[in-house]
């Protein structure tokens, strides 16, 4: 029996999540209300970041929004600068800076990001659930409310949360598409009638009930069944990582208070007439209440917990109550726990902390010294050169002109080092501000000039007296 036991699997719990019943149906969570130091620290890290989301698409500089990330029209406005397609490996590099960041915090504290900062976090915690207990109460009265049949207390709190709810996600719908679109264009489309606006009314509509099925509805879900952060914490996640973590050294084993006399009806005793149990968890179960994605952290490490923190104030409450210390739930490390060791800034750290000092650096280099003119010049592809009566030899190129700048800026083009001649088509090229033109130009030689199948020849690109660009280009000729 003893040998059978050994082998008895003491993780049964990460066969199945805490929303979910054996029968395959959503449990539905009610959360506590959590009340604390960190969580007195995560309304105020919220309200930074609620401010900035709401604030951002109202920011204009020079007449120009600060933030515009225009996927429809492919118009790009980071911190006020032009970003084109042209630009979309700076775009890129950034996107790889940001998960390599991601990364590198979560190998050294965890899932900080989605407790902390990840929107569906901030909105659901501190919006949604704060609307949810300013209406129906705590855990234990929003059970009770839904279990009661309908009658006019029901009606009204339901009511008056939902629309609450769907004046809430309009109003996350619309600033969201202000980063979309632009404030002044989600302002037309609310001033206007909806069919002078068919697309932009559709997308506020749409946008509208994602964010009130997300956070009316689907709510822990989207981190426990969507999100893939929650699988890659396994990874990512070493014995020396910071997370939420319960001290099962000290805490096991767990046990309830009891008393040491018979139960009497005299109220007045201290802690010390209680049996208190041999480890300092007494099984109160509060870290599991106040968990929104319903989990008990004493288990361990769990792909549903996003470090929201709401467990330690709770556990800190009650420790604090039976007179023992805090931090028996502490964001901590497994090696802390077992060893009494501090974070170790370990070769992995330090690999992942170089590639992300390596990749900072090379963004800088690269946004600072981006053109804010770009210039492409191409021969015409499948045309020949040609012979001109003077005996002269030509080549027909295209010119791309990314303007990244809020100006429109006179085109002028030279050619540098031969004795031909540049004949633009048309009177003039003109970059029209945050577009791509286009144009044609022809470049003939003498036949002097013409070293071979392939000469090389430079085009300097001005704008009034400024150099923008020097352009080395190939021009075809006749074999010697």
């Amino acid at each position: 029996m003893d040998s059978i036991e050994e082998f008895i699997d003491t993780e049964e719990y990460r066969d199945s999540i805490g929303t979910v019943d054996k029968s395959g149906k959503r449990i539905w969570i009610y959360p506590k209300k959590p009340k604390g130091w960190f969580h007195n620290r995560r309304l105020v890290v919220a309200a930074v970041l609620l401010t900035v989301f709401f604030i951002t698409p109202f920011i204009w500089i020079d007449g120009h929004p600060f933030f515009l990330f225009n996927i429809f029209e492919r118009k790009f406005i980071l911190f006020g600068n032009v970003f084109m397609p042209q630009d979309f490996y700076l775009v890129a590099l950034s996107a790889i800076t940001f998960f390599v960041f991601i990364i590198l915090f979560t190998v050294v504290f965890g899932r900080v990001w989605c407790g902390w900062a990840c929107p569906q976090t901030i909105f659901m915690e501190s919006v949604f659930r704060k609307i949810e207990y300013w209406i129906e109460g705590d855990a234990n009265q929003q059970r009770k409310l839904n279990a009661m049949p309908w009658n006019s207390e029901k009606i009204i709190k339901k009511v008056k949360k939902q629309t609450l709810f769907v004046l809430v996600s309009i109003l996350i719908a619309h600033t969201a598409m202000a980063y979309l679109i632009g404030i002044d264009q989600v302002a037309l489309i609310i001033t206007k009638s909806p069919a002078e606006n068919l697309s932009g009314f559709t997308g506020l509509i749409a946008f509208t009930f994602i964010f009130y099925g997300v956070f009316a509805y689907f709510r822990e879900q989207a981190c426990i069944a969507v999100c893939p952060y929650g699988r890659l914490q396994g990874v990512l996640l070493s014995k020396d990582s910071m997370t939420v973590a319960y001290d099962w050294v000290r805490g096991e084993p767990r046990g309830k208070l009891k008393r040491k006399s018979p139960k009497t009806d005299d109220k007045s005793f201290s802690l010390d007439d209680l049996e208190k149990p041999e480890g300092d968890c007494i099984d109160c179960k509060l870290c599991v209440q106040v968990c929104p994605t319903g989990i008990d952290i004493r288990n361990g490490t769990q792909l549903e917990c996003v470090n929201c923190t709401a467990c330690i104030d709770a556990c800190d409450e009650v420790m604090d109550k039976i007179q023992k210390p805090k931090g028996l739930i502490r964001i901590a490390s497994h090696n802390s726990i077992v060893n009494k060791v501090k974070l170790a800034f370990t070769t992995r750290i330090m690999a992942y902390t170089a590639v992300l000092v390596v990749l900072l650096s090379l963004d800088v280099y690269l946004i600072s010294n981006r053109l804010e003119i770009e210039t492409t010049i191409l021969r015409v592809p499948g045309a020949l050169y040609n012979e001109m009566p003077n005996g002269n030899i030509s080549n027909i190129y295209n010119i791309q002109i990314a303007n990244k700048t809020f100006e429109d800026m006179p085109i002028e083009l030279k050619l540098i080092g031969s004795k031909g001649n540049l004949k633009i088509a048309g009177e003039s090229i003109n970059a029209v501000k945050n577009n791509t033109s286009e144009s044609a130009f022809v470049v003939d030689l003498p036949i002097s000039e013409v070293k071979g199948l392939k000469t090389e020849i430079v085009i300097e690109v001005w704008s009034g007296k400024k150099l923008i660009e020097t352009v080395h280009t190939n021009f075809l000729g006749p074999t010697p």
